[in-house]
């Protein structure tokens, strides 16, 4: 990747747009305020980053550039002409909703919009188009058949994660400091961790609307913004908490972090991945933490058993109303791995509901209680470092899917299926320089806490000056 800044021309217009790239969203806006740039200005430097690097990175599913700029000349607030993107997924009136299926390849643009992204247009962001995901979100790479795949920044033959993977490599390459991303079983988190990013999962009902009502999507999804300083997350979280939040508790002896290796089909996780999760444990506990190991709290393959079901219900959905509304060309349009989900959900023995949510209860007490002994716990945020593209692709063996992809996710659903909130911070880089992720979690209404800690690791591990060589300009790793 690194030829891409040897053969990007800077322009002194095309340098200072690099410059502002290396900006957090913060930054930028106090550009704007001061003068420097104006709303639209810091919009036309997005799009120039984002045209010099999407080729190769293939982030963009949908340009909505005249509009963004005509929203940037009246735009207003905290963060006024910041520009951002959104997951393609997302409802936002103006454009198109694809969900990335080929089932949508047509889709008109919407006129829906809900609180989520109200709040956002409030605070100043400008919304510039739309990032590359899987098909309705159904695996943690991004590699649709409609658009194909994106490339992590770091490495462009592995995968950025998923399914927030687009999003997550327009932030790790500065394009913007902030994208959309949502969570229903590591989501925010797993691309997070892939591309070196800060990745915060609210827990359940903490943040505004960001879709319509679904009983299953309202159980497991979540919405944040991904970036790369913790202030910027932080304002984020402020903007669509439900509530006001609770300022973090302030201990003089530090907190009590417990360290799970453990994921939830009972293993360890890859010698790379336990190292990294192990030199964050010992960050922590030199900055006077008390660091502890401890066992998993709950039953982890019954978490495991339960979010299988979950989300193959959830294929299942959306297979049933592909069918109802495409007839039998449905079968044909949704990718493989949608189509093989949704009929093995219809062929399992998972239509004991009841059963499902008492395995997601019991979870939930038996880390409502570990919480009684720990204020956070870490651990790993995925089993293996970021995938080679094509080892997830949708239309490989199902079979192969399966038991790699929940090998692959098997610490992320936990939270998902609970409710708590948990973030993923680029504390480690990796030993190939491809960023391996370290998730805190923290009890129900801990997202302050938890951004707490993570300034303290940002004080510590400074990581916002750690970029791919994609970058014109910036140091590398």
């Amino acid at each position: 990747m690194q030829d891409i800044a040897e053969q990007t021309p800077l322009a002194p217009r095309t340098t200072m747009a690099w410059e502002i790239g290396r900006l957090d969203a913060h930054d930028q806006a106090a550009l704007v305020r001061r003068g420097e740039v104006s709303a639209r200005e810091l919009c036309e430097s997005a799009i120039v980053r984002i045209e010099a690097l999407d080729g190769a990175l293939n982030v963009i599913t949908h340009r909505d550039y005249d509009a963004a700029l005509a929203r940037a000349d009246r735009a207003a607030g905290p963060m006024a002409g910041v520009p951002w993107l959104l997951k393609d997924g997302l409802d936002y009136r103006g454009m198109p909703n694809r969900s990335a299926s080929r089932l949508h390849r047509d889709a008109a643009p919407g006129d829906v919009d809900f609180p989520f992204t109200r709040a956002f247009d409030d605070g100043g962001l400008v919304a510039l188009g739309k990032t590359n995901a899987p098909e309705f979100g159904l695996l943690p790479t991004t590699e649709p058949l409609l658009y194909g795949p994106a490339r992590n920044p770091w490495a462009p033959e592995r995968s950025p994660g998923g399914s927030s993977g687009g999003a997550a490599i327009a932030v790790a390459t500065g394009m913007v400091p902030l994208a959309h991303a949502a969570d229903g079983g590591g989501s925010i988190r797993i691309p997070a961790s892939c591309c070196g990013l800060i990745g915060l999962k609210p827990g359940r009902g903490a943040t505004r609307r960001a879709r319509a009502p679904h009983l299953m999507e309202d159980l497991l999804a979540c919405d944040m913004l991904l970036a790369r300083s913790v202030r910027d997350v932080e304002w984020a979280m402020g903007m669509v908490a439900a509530n006001a939040p609770s300022p973090a508790p302030r201990r003089e002896k530090g907190l009590r972090i417990a360290v799970v290796t453990t994921n939830l089909n009972g293993d360890q996780p890859h010698p790379d991945v336990l190292a990294s999760t192990l030199r964050s444990a010992r960050l922590c506990e030199e900055l006077g933490h008390h660091v502890f190991e401890a066992p998993p709290p709950y039953d982890g393959p019954a978490v495991m058993v339960a979010f299988k079901a979950i989300w193959a219900y959830l294929a299942r959905d959306v297979l049933q109303s592909a069918r109802a509304r495409f007839g039998a060309a449905a079968d044909g349009a949704v990718e493989p791995w949608t189509l093989g989900l949704g009929e093995w959900a219809g062929g399992a023995a998972i239509d004991d509901v009841d059963h499902l949510f008492r395995a997601t209860e019991e979870a939930r007490r038996a880390l409502d209680s570990a919480f009684g002994d720990a204020d956070a716990i870490l651990s790993p945020v995925l089993g293996l470092p970021a995938l080679r593209i094509g080892e997830l692709a949708p239309d490989a063996d199902f079979d192969h899917i399966m038991q790699l992809m929940f090998d692959y996710v098997s610490y992320t659903p936990l939270h998902n299926l609970t409710g708590h909130p948990a973030m993923s911070l680029p504390v480690q880089p990796g030993p190939d320089g491809v960023p391996i992720g370290t998730m805190f979690a923290a009890r129900r209404g801990g997202e302050p806490l938890l951004l707490d800690l993570a300034r303290q690791l940002e004080q510590a591990a400074p990581w916002q000056d750690r970029w791919p060589g994609c970058v014109p300009g910036a140091k590398m790793g």
